[in-house]
């Protein structure tokens, strides 16, 4: 890549992506001091892929750096650990057709592409991203949804739908909105995180155009930048729903005033925090999980102490196919169908009661 990067290269998202990290040797001359560091006995089956713009984020320590740590690979990933998963979530068994997942009752999971702009390195599909027979046959993947009307809601996700070009996004969303039964259609991609100007005017037009969800992932406060929150913003002024699911990661967010920022800086920038997730048990992410009771008392320290419109919900997708469960603090202290309930409240340091009514089988 050349020293000298003109501003229409840098904001042009097809430079971006052919000026990324791809490989060690790219890896090495941006970063020589990864050298000799093990990468090399990292196994290659998880493609390597950085954007330029966010590599420009890292400020601190490769070992230790937020941004660092989600997109560089570490020795960590060779590691193995009896709880791995190579499939965590049994979305094969679950799968009707390659690249769709029909898990919930009214809901599919369409796998529409299968490369990312930037491969992260907390995954939970690595063993699809970037296998294209992993990617659903969209005329295939149609005819089902038509065919099972209980399903009113499509999930597209990948790999990253918005690297898809802006044509066959506008077809596959077009054929999706003429099935009758279909409410609701989200997309989950990390593009408007890692390489936000692919957002640009045609694209937010067409994902107006057709009432679209867009599930981000922010993980970090760092990745809350101007021109990511700009094309957030101009979703959102476009009527574009934006919610945002984060991965909670040892390293990169599982402290306190890192979520609060996180949360409070979304909620600003018109983007729901929806979702914070227990690290998946995927391979190579020993390193990123944190320990469920640590990961609960970060939650408490989010209730009431930021807008609940900026508290998200904490939820564990449990292995072997069973979905996502929320997952809360406890503040009932007692039983809940006893003339008066106890609770303690947000602060944890006093205890309530709460006036009941009979239970349902004592009121006949």
């Amino acid at each position: 890549m050349s020293n000298t990067i003109l501003p229409t290269q840098w904001n042009d998202y097809k430079w971006q992506l052919a000026n990324g990290v791809h490989n060690l040797k790219q890896l090495y001359a941006r970063l020589p001091e990864l050298k000799n560091t093990g990468l090399e006995a990292i196994p290659g089956s998880f493609p390597l892929g950085i954007t330029p713009y966010y590599l420009s984020l890292i400020e601190g320590d490769l070992a230790t750096d937020p941004i660092a740590l989600q997109c560089i690979p570490s020795p960590l990933e060779a590691e193995e650990h009896e709880e791995d998963c190579v499939d965590p979530l049994h979305e094969e068994d679950y799968s009707p057709m390659p690249g769709l997942t029909h898990r919930y009752p009214d809901r599919v999971l369409l796998l529409a592409n299968s490369t990312c702009a930037m491969y992260c390195r907390h995954c939970t599909r690595k063993r699809k991203v970037g296998d294209s027979h992993a990617v659903a046959l969209i005329h295939k993947a149609l005819d089902y949804i038509k065919a099972h009307t209980e399903v009113s809601d499509v999930v597209i996700s990948g790999g990253d739908p918005l690297l898809l070009t802006n044509r066959v996004i506008d077809d596959l969303l077009s054929k999706l909105r003429d099935i009758p039964h279909v409410e609701t259609i989200r997309i989950g991609s990390r593009v408007p995180v890692t390489l936000p100007m692919r957002v640009n005017y045609e694209l937010i037009n067409i994902l107006a155009r057709y009432d679209i969800i867009l599930c981000t992932q922010f993980n970090h406060p760092r990745e809350l930048t101007d021109v990511a929150m700009g094309v957030c913003r101009s979703l959102a002024n476009r009527g574009v729903m934006l919610l945002n699911q984060t991965p909670l990661l040892k390293g990169v967010n599982d402290d306190l005033a890192t979520l609060k920022a996180l949360f409070k800086g979304l909620i600003k920038n018109k983007i729901r925090p929806h979702y914070l997730f227990q690290c998946d048990l995927n391979e190579g992410t020993y390193h990123f999980r944190t320990n469920l009771g640590d990961s609960l008392d970060l939650v408490e320290g989010l209730i009431g102490h930021i807008s609940s419109i900026a508290v998200p919900t904490f939820s564990v997708d449990l292995v072997g196919g069973g979905g996502k469960v929320p997952v809360l603090p406890t503040y009932m202290a007692g039983d809940p169908r006893r003339p008066y309930v106890k609770f303690h409240n947000y602060e944890m340091t006093r205890t309530y009661e709460f006036p009941n009514v009979p239970p349902r089988e004592l009121e006949s």
